[in-house]
């Protein structure tokens, strides 16, 4: 795959989660709209299934650390009826 200026040069383990979801979105309109050589198209997809992998690492990072910050200050609030 050729470097495109609106792909991130960063290594995908290094990318936020806004980054990714990002990237991983023009990777998807470039798919639908471009026409690319099969190797690029294979090149997208496989960045793109990388991104989403590193997307969901993050949030399940996060989720985690929510349900570790709620644990400690758990609050138990009455049913509402």
């Amino acid at each position: 795959m050729e470097k495109d200026s609106q792909f991130s040069p960063y290594k995908i383990d290094e990318l936020t989660y806004e980054q990714a979801v990002s990237e991983l979105e023009s990777i998807v309109l470039a798919l639908e709209s471009e026409s690319h050589s099969l190797d690029e198209s294979l090149a997208l997809y496989e960045r793109g299934q990388l991104l989403a992998k590193r997307c969901a690492v993050l949030l399940n990072q996060a989720e985690l650390k929510v349900k570790l910050l709620s644990e400690e200050n758990l609050v138990n609030f009455p049913e509402e009826e």
